[in-house]
């Protein structure tokens, strides 16, 4: 899985945490289709090198909550520590917990719900169209982009 650019005029850099590759492509290709900078990782582990990376900052999460490498309750347990830590750093600036959209198979519990406030969850299967949805809501866009189709990897054509 590969990143797209992060860098210049996007509307939001997201970072897609799915481990399953046909549902990655789907939401990246909609996403740069949209003007948003994604960066794809398969796994916790490299979701991790992302989110710690410096210079990138992530406008948004789309997180699988069971991934190859260990939950994603996980990585927001982490990422919640991590930010602690380092908030607020030596040059000021104040590091906050991106909201997350988490898109699952399985319905989370309530107390994970109550516990990390995803901005929305998704049960899958879902129409792209929801997705896409609930991302112009949590980014706070007026309205959809409608003049960008919706698009499928190739090989599922």
């Amino acid at each position: 899985m590969g990143a797209h650019t992060l860098i210049g005029d996007r509307v939001a850099n997201i970072l897609i945490v799915e481990d399953e590759l046909v549902l990655e492509r789907i939401f990246s290709l909609n996403l740069v289709a949209r003007g948003h900078g994604v960066a794809e990782a398969a796994g916790i582990a490299e979701a991790w090198r992302y989110l710690t990376s410096a210079g990138l900052r992530f406008d948004l999460l789309l997180l699988d909550i069971n991934l190859p490498d260990g939950s994603g309750w996980d990585l927001l347990h982490r990422l919640r520590q991590y930010m602690q830590a380092a908030s607020p750093r030596q040059d000021s600036t104040v590091m906050t917990m991106p909201p997350v959209i988490v898109v699952t198979a399985i319905r989370p519990s309530p107390q994970r719900v109550e516990t990390w406030h995803p901005a929305a969850v998704l049960l899958k299967p879902f129409p792209i169209e929801a997705l896409i949805r609930a991302i112009d809501r949590v980014l706070g866009a007026s309205a959809p982009v409608d003049d960008a189709p919706m698009l499928l990897p190739q090989e599922s054509w």
